[in-house]
Formats: structure tokens, sequence, C-alpha cells
């Protein structure tokens, strides 16, 4: 695993965001959870449930290296954009109709992180950490170079950006694949091939290449 050490805020303190903070604690990243809700009153679950980890309010992002969006996806209009602007974010959120209702600017006609990105402004966006179940992020950590280690794939228009996630997801005990720009998200969303099943980063990049002969 990567010995660079982040300054990670996750935006999010259901199972998705707590998986990922507890794994970036024990990566030894600085990791600051927030919610809608004012800090202090998150003191307590976050020591809990994510420990070594500290409560925060968004405003506390400004010296973060990277912010994890991990709200419900039907909420996303919620969030204060003022304190992810000119930030590396990743989107780690997923369109459940049968859980966030129909959206109708989740119409497959662009990536949904295309469509989040278009509302967030001007922040670094990049997609992965979504195509992972919660639990699985845990057990599944294996260190680099180890066998059959599982593979995550990166998408985002901004190179310099992707490396820096991709850093961290590597650090998170994760081999990266990158799949090319922000709309190339759309071939790990949900009810993908990737989504739904296990991958190597060979095998994702099998994958990702029949998907692309398929445009």
């Amino acid at each position: 695993m990567s010995g660079e050490q982040l300054t990670v805020g996750v935006l999010g303190a259901g199972r998705v965001g707590t998986a990922v903070g507890r794994q970036a604690v024990r990566a030894g990243h600085t990791v600051k959870i927030a919610t809608s809700r004012p800090a202090e009153e998150n003191r307590l679950l976050t020591e809990v449930v994510v420990p070594g980890a500290t409560a925060a309010d968004p405003q506390d992002f400004a010296d973060a290296d990277l912010v994890i969006v991990a709200v419900p996806l039907n909420k996303y209009r919620s969030i204060d954009t003022s304190v992810l602007q000119g930030k590396v974010v990743v989107d780690a959120m997923n369109y459940w109709v049968g859980v966030d209702g129909f959206i109708a600017e989740f119409d497959g006609t662009r990536s949904t992180s295309e469509v989040v990105g278009e509302f967030l402004g001007d922040v670094r966006l990049v997609k992965t950490l979504n195509h992972i179940g919660y639990g699985e992020l845990e057990v599944e950590a294996k260190p680099a170079g180890a066998e059959d280690r599982r593979a995550l794939g990166v998408a985002s228009d901004d190179a310099e950006a992707k490396a820096l996630v991709s850093r961290f997801v590597d650090s998170l005990g994760f081999d990266v694949v990158d799949a090319g720009e922000l709309a190339a998200g759309r071939a790990f969303e949900n009810g993908s091939e990737i989504f739904t099943g296990r991958h190597t980063a060979a095998q994702m990049r099998e994958v990702l290449e029949r998907e692309s002969a398929r445009v």
C-alpha cells in the first residue's frame, strides 16, 4: 500500500461513507466525517463507528486533499457545493430507482457522474468506490502485488485528480484500472457487469475493452 498520507473528507456517514472512512484510517490517512448535521452531533457516532476519524463540518474540508461524496443520490442537490469548489471529489454514489425514486436527469443519456458534476460546479470529479459493497471494501483489501487482488475502476476528465485518487484507492487495498474520461464511469454503474461482479485488474480491462467496442 502507498505510504502517501492524505487528508480525506467523507461527506456522508452511511454504510459506504463509514466503511471508506475506516479503511482510509487503516491506511494511515487523516479522515474527517461530515453530514448535514453539525459536527458536535456526529462526534460520538464517528468515534464509535469510525475510530480514528474526526467528526467535522463540511467547511472543515478546506485542507482536504480529496473529498468522497457518499450520500444517497436522491440527496445530491442538498450538498453545499461551496465547500467543494476546486477540490478533488470522488463520486461514490449510485442511482437506485427502488431507493431514490425516478429522477428525470438520470435518464441514461449521460453517466450519473456527468449529471452530478454539472451540479457540483468547479470540482475535479472522479468516479470510483461505487462498485464494491461496503462490507467487501474492508474484507477484500490486499497489499499491492497480492495474488488475485481485486480491482476498482476510476474515471475522470482530470488526469491529475485521477492519479491522486488512484493512489488513494491503491492504499485502501485495491488495484486500479483507468477507465478513461468521466463518461466512461457508466461502465461501472449499477447494473453493469463490473458493478455486479468481482474483477482483477486484467479481468476489468477485458470488460472495459468489450464495452468500448460496443460503442
